[in-house]
């Protein structure tokens, strides 16, 4: 039942960091259109800087990802731990997938 919802967890958690990055770049760069930038140049330097703040969304925030580290490290639960640990790879993947989506579509490299 617990890896279970861990799957769901998981999958939820990649597709907020991917919708994160990807929402936030289309909807970022349509504002750069209307100030006369190049919103191309400028879906680079959005997903870029999104890149943290996805995953932070995916995860819930901050303070919940500290006290299941907590709590795996102090009172032995590997599970919460391990748990937290595949959540926060599993962001990290929606996030990279959004930017490799975003190479494709654009045809460069966002770094």
């Amino acid at each position: 039942m617990e890896e279970e919802r861990l799957i769901v967890s998981m999958i939820q958690c990649f597709f907020i960091a991917f919708g994160v990055i990807m929402g936030g770049t289309l909807i970022g760069s349509i504002g750069s259109f209307l100030t006369g930038e190049a919103p191309l140049t400028s879906m680079y330097r959005i997903a870029k800087a999104l890149r943290i703040w996805a995953i932070v969304a995916a995860i819930g925030g901050t303070f919940d990802a500290i006290s299941n580290f907590e709590r795996g490290i102090f009172d032995g639960s590997t599970f919460d731990l391990f748990k937290q640990v595949m959540i926060i790879v599993s962001a990290m993947g929606g996030v990279q997938a959004a930017l490799l989506l975003f190479e494709f579509l654009l045809g460069e490299e966002v770094t």
